[in-house]
């Protein structure tokens, strides 16, 4: 198997303990998570907002009700049913003492004396998935190329990959196109929202005219954008052997209302997040999400970057062998 590639993930931390928080932190910063808080009062507000989730830890006696963790996780699931919730508990780690609703509500439940148990939990629930440590970089490396050939006078960061299992569109634009190879079949997915977007263009920081802006100006540059990534995806990690057998397919439900796009598949997604600033600093950042959810296929066995690209490489003295 290829070597799975170190990705992250941010989980909602709700403890009212604080040697306890101080107890799950620790595990956070040693299994790839980063653990946000919320105070009582703001976390509906916080699971309605954009903000990637891959879990939620919460603790059975959160607040003052001795069971109010289950109260609790009982409005956060029928909020974000998708993101799996773990049940502190004060002692042992069974669900069977709950009604059979609150158990089929939380993924798991451990306590702070065998945090092993949730350590196999995280690993089921959020990096089930192998991703190799080529396509991720070269995810990123190329994204980051695309986005310079299409914005000017900008500076570009990028934040660490991380794995994310909520299924929530960020912005109000949204492109999808689909990657399909010999080791993997899905979607990958660019957000944005279009304030930000339509003040880079008047600001002439893209390649379109910036003096008759409209939406559709603004689709092209997202478009644009979209197929330069899939393109180089396509040359540097797709083979042209061909597809044998029948191709599946599963509706894409999208549902405006609740900024909530499900592609009939419960596994994490792949998500990068890329904000462009300004060098002039005349407007806002624009943040950029990109996602991958491999929905119809996904054998990272098999993956492999493409021999023309190696070769060509080794043609130009870019890369040696040792």
């Amino acid at each position: 198997m290829t070597e799975a590639a170190r990705l992250i993930s941010k989980v909602l931390v709700l403890e009212s303990q604080s040697d306890s928080a101080a107890h799950i932190k620790a595990f956070c910063e040693d299994n790839q998570l980063v653990g946000l808080t919320a105070r009582p009062d703001d976390v509906m507000a916080v699971l309605r907002s954009n903000v990637d989730l891959g879990a939620v830890f919460i603790a059975e006696h959160h607040g003052e009700h001795t069971q109010g963790g289950v109260l609790l996780a009982r409005l956060i699931h029928g909020i974000r049913p998708e993101l799996p919730i773990f049940l502190r508990r004060e002692h042992g780690s069974q669900l069977s003492d709950l009604s059979d609703s609150d158990q089929a509500i939380f993924r798991g439940a451990f306590t702070l004396k065998d945090m092993g148990r949730l350590r196999k939990l995280i690993n089921a629930s959020l990096f089930s998935l192998v991703y190799p440590v080529a396509l991720v970089r070269g995810v990123a490396e190329f994204t980051r190329h695309s986005l310079e050939s299409q914005f000017k006078g900008v500076e570009i960061t990028a934040d660490a990959p991380y794995i994310v299992r909520d299924r929530l569109i960020y912005g109000e634009l949204l492109s999808l196109i689909p990657l399909e190879s010999d080791w993997c079949r899905g979607y990958m997915m660019l957000q944005t929202a279009e304030q930000p977007l339509v003040d880079f263009v008047r600001q002439d920081k893209t390649h379109i005219d910036s003096g008759a802006t409209n939406f559709r100006d603004i689709n092209n540059v997202l478009g644009e954008l979209t197929n330069l990534i899939w393109g180089a995806f396509k040359n540097r990690y797709t083979s042209q052997e061909a597809f044998t057998g029948h191709l599946t397919q599963v509706p894409i439900i999208v549902n405006h209302a609740h900024r909530y796009i499900s592609f009939g598949s419960d596994d994490p997604q792949l998500c990068f997040k890329y904000t462009l600033h300004d060098a002039e600093g005349d407007s806002p950042p624009l943040s950029i999400y990109q996602r991958f959810v491999f929905n119809l296929n996904w054998s990272p066995e098999r993956f492999k970057e493409n021999e023309a690209l190696v070769n060509n490489l080794l043609g130009s003295g870019a890369l040696e062998l040792f």
